[in-house]
């Protein structure tokens, strides 16, 4: 009920008059029905072949309100050559099969997506979304697709992480912070969805040192002003590994990464960005990092090609 609520909020967003969303990872389908009954059109991409008869099944006892498609949502455009196979999947054709098509950045929102990430390698699929977030890549080259996830309350933690927070402010807070609008819906506990261990526990992914008692339900909404000043989707992979790159040492000074930037002029630049001198990486927020990118843009003196190789090879790991 609380899922149906929050997702019913705004829910305008796809054409015609049901709301459209895009659900992955269903399994048996128990949310898809309570989506459907709460009026939704659903396209359901699952990648178990387990469920696939159920949910077919329940495709062909309604009129068009559900499509099911065998594809994993975090195979979405693979980089790789030839036909794709199953579940891997082509966001060109998946939005084709919906009926959504492509909208400029700072218009409404196409889409609503909503499903469970795994907890298997959360952490790398949250940054392949900011990755294509970022680059408007897959799903956004459609425009502010919105997401509503479930993720670890670790993970959540770490996504509304304050400055200062040598230990949970990261790369990927900032980057986050700056590309979504980051709501919290709704937190279930663990015993909803986790399967019970041979000793009677339950499966719970351990965490030393951050909360991790319930699933979060997060909605992530794009910024309408991300691309604004120099940031822009050409250059948006040398910002994040600029990001990357400054968390490294998180508690160095801003002076000293500038320096090993080969940027002689620091104190005049971290003047005109009002940031003071003795600023370590992790005490400066979001927006400082998008100031201090954009100022760094236009000086003759910064070499963008330092950070070239680091942007490949990464960019072939997430994908």
């Amino acid at each position: 009920r609380t899922v149906r609520r929050c997702l019913r909020r705004g829910a305008g967003a796809g054409p015609g008059p049901q709301p459209l969303l895009l659900e992955f990872a269903p399994g048996p389908g128990i949310l898809t029905r309570s989506l459907l009954d709460e009026g939704f059109r659903v396209v359901a991409l699952e990648s178990n072949s387990d469920f696939l008869t159920d949910l077919k099944s329940l495709e062909n006892s309604l009129d068009g309100q559900l499509k099911v498609i065998h594809g994993d949502f975090f195979r979405l455009d693979p980089l790789t050559k030839g036909a794709l196979k199953p579940p891997a999947v082509s966001s060109e054709k998946l939005f084709e099969t919906m009926g959504v098509t492509a909208v400029p950045w700072r218009a409404d929102m196409p889409l609503k997506i909503f499903g469970i990430v795994p907890q298997h390698l959360e952490r790398n699929r949250l940054w392949r979304l900011i990755f294509a977030m970022y680059e408007c890549s897959s799903i956004y080259r459609y425009g502010r697709v919105e997401l509503n996830l479930f993720i670890s309350e670790k993970e959540y933690t770490v996504l509304t992480a304050k400055p200062g927070r040598s230990k949970i402010y990261q790369a990927l807070t900032v980057l986050a912070q700056l590309g979504y609008e980051i709501e919290l819906l709704h937190k279930e506990p663990w015993s909803s969805f986790a399967t019970s261990l041979k000793n009677g526990g339950l499966a719970i992914p351990k965490t030393g040192r951050l909360p991790n008692d319930h699933l979060c339900l997060v909605r992530l909404t794009p910024q309408q002003n991300l691309f604004t000043g120099g940031l822009k989707p050409s250059n948006a992979s040398t910002f994040i590994f600029m990001v990357k790159q400054s968390f490294a040492k998180p508690k160095s000074r801003l002076t000293d990464r500038l320096y090993s930037w080969s940027l002689d002029n620091s104190d005049k630049l971290l003047k005109a960005l009002e940031i003071p001198k003795n600023a370590a990486m992790y005490n400066l927020y979001p927006e400082d990092y998008k100031r201090l990118f954009e100022a760094l843009q236009n000086s003759d003196m910064f070499a963008e090609t330092f950070f070239h190789d680091e942007v490949l090879a990464s960019t072939r790991i997430t994908n």
